[in-house]
């Protein structure tokens, strides 16, 4: 049952509802997001420098990583409207062009009184791998039709 009402008109989120998206990682998602950020870390681009360190290889920027997390929120669940309040991540393992990574999110308490949602967020690699864990507050408004 979908309950609505001024708070939640498109539906309040219901504890324990779920939902994930998934998407293939790529050299190009590191170079856009340099473009956003100015994150030029060695990490990110030389491969020399990343393999003498403990991941081994070329990493993504960790904003990459939980970029899918914000897709997730804005479009599924608790869907349009949807903006992170706070947030507490780890990351736990490094996430490399060519992985296929899937944002889960789990509701876990629900407000009410205002459109304000606590999730469990994680990414998993494609091979089973968490590459970050966590939880986050959102906050969602009412959109104009």
């Amino acid at each position: 049952m979908t309950v609505t009402n001024e708070v939640w008109p498109g539906g309040m989120p219901r504890v324990g509802q779920k939902a994930q998206r998934s998407r293939d990682v790529t050299a190009r998602d590191i170079e856009l997001f340099t473009a956003m950020s100015g994150d030029r870390n060695p990490l990110h681009y030389d491969e020399a420098a990343a393999r003498a360190t403990r991941f081994g290889g070329i990493v993504v920027q960790g904003g990459v990583t939980s970029a899918i997390l914000n897709a997730v929120v804005a479009e599924d669940l608790p869907g349009p409207g949807t903006v992170f309040l706070q947030v507490n991540w780890n990351f736990k393992a490094p996430v490399r062009p060519g992985d296929t990574i899937t944002g889960e999110v789990t509701v876990t308490k629900v407000r009410a009184d205002k459109p304000i949602t606590e999730l469990d967020t994680r990414v998993v690699r494609g091979d089973g791998t968490v590459a970050l864990e966590g939880s986050a507050v959102c906050y969602t408004m009412p959109l104009a039709r």
